[in-house]
C-alpha cells in the first residue's frame, strides 16, 4: 500500500532522515520504534506531506505522493493523527470531528462516518457538545483518532498516541488501536513505548539517528537481546 524509497528529509540545513526504505502492506499494522529525536515524527510528516523530502520517492497504492499537493494527500487515503493530538481546543468535539471530513468525498458521507466514530468511541458521543480542550488526555486522543477516521482513510498514521498519558490510559489507547486494525484498517504507528507497540503490530522498524537500524516481525524484535536491553530494560 505504502512504499518509501531512499528518503532523505530535514529542516533547513539539518538532515533528520537518511535513506529511509519502508513498506506497509494493506491490512497490516506496522510500528516505527526508536528513541526521542530519532526522526520518527519527521517520518510521519514526510508521509502526510507536511515536509517534502530532499531525496527519494513515496507511493500510495501506486500514486506518487510527492507530486500530490499536500492538501490532497488525504484524498489518497492517508490520515495523520499528529503527536500531542493537535485538536481545536475551543471547538466542540463534534466540530473537531467535522473538521476531519473537509474533503468533498468525506463530506458526502459525513453522517455515516460520524455514526461510525460514535460507535467506535461512545465517549465521544457523550461529549459531542463539550469543548475539546476541556477533556482528559485520553478523551482528546480518542477525538484526534476519530477526526482522522472521519475521512474514511485506507492508512492511519498514529504519531506517539500514548505520549503524555497515564499508564492506565496508555493501555486503553493501545486497546483502541487493536480494535481499529481488527476492522481491517491499515495502521502505521510511531511510538517510544516499545513494549506496548510491539504487542499490537505485525512488523516494526527500529529508527535511530535518522536511519533504519533493524526491522522484522514484532515477535522477533521483542526477542532481540540488543533491543530488549536498550529499550525494554531487560
Amino acid at each position: 500500500m505504502l512504499e518509501l524509497r531512499s528518503i532523505d528529509a530535514g529542516y533547513g540545513r539539518f538532515q533528520a532522515l537518511f535513506g529511509i526504505d519502508l513498506d506497509v502492506k494493506a491490512g497490516e499494522a506496522v510500528g516505527v520504534i526508536g528513541p526521542n529525536g530519532a526522526g520518527k515524527t519527521t517520518l510521519m510528516r514526510v508521509i502526510s506531506g507536511l515536509i517534502r523530502p530532499t531525496k527519494g520517492s513515496i507511493s500510495m497504492q501506486g500514486t506518487d505522493v510527492l507530486t500530490t499537493p499536500a492538501h490532497r494527500i488525504v484524498s489518497l487515503g492517508i490520515a495523520h493523527v499528529p503527536e500531542n493530538r493537535r485538536l481545536f481546543p475551543r471547538l466542540s468535539v463534534e466540530d473537531n470531528l467535522r473538521m476531519g471530513a473537509f474533503m468533498p468525498e468525506a463530506r458526502a458521507r459525513y453522517r455515516e462516518r460520524m455514526d461510525f466514530v460514535f460507535d467506535l468511541f461512545p465517549r465521544m458521543k457523550e461529549r459531542r457538545n463539550q469543548l475539546a480542550g476541556t477533556m482528559s488526555g485520553g478523551e482528546q486522543q480518542m477525538c484526534a483518532i476519530g477526526r482522522a477516521l472521519m475521512s474514511d482513510p485506507k492508512l492511519l498514521l498514529l504519531d506517539e498516541p500514548s505520549a503524555g498519558l497515564a499508564p492506565v490510559v496508555v493501555q486503553q489507547v493501545f486497546e483502541l488501536v487493536k480494535r481499529i486494525r481488527a476492522g481491517g484498517l491499515t495502521v502505521l504507528i510511531v511510538e517510544q513505548n516499545v513494549q506496548q507497540v510491539l504487542q499490537v503490530v505485525d512488523r516494526a522498524y527500529l529508527l535511530e539517528a535518522g536511519s533504519i537500524r533493524a526491522s522484522g516481525a514484532s515477535a522477533d524484535l521483542l526477542a532481540d537481546d540488543s533491543i530488549r536491553q536498550a529499550y525494554l530494560g531487560v
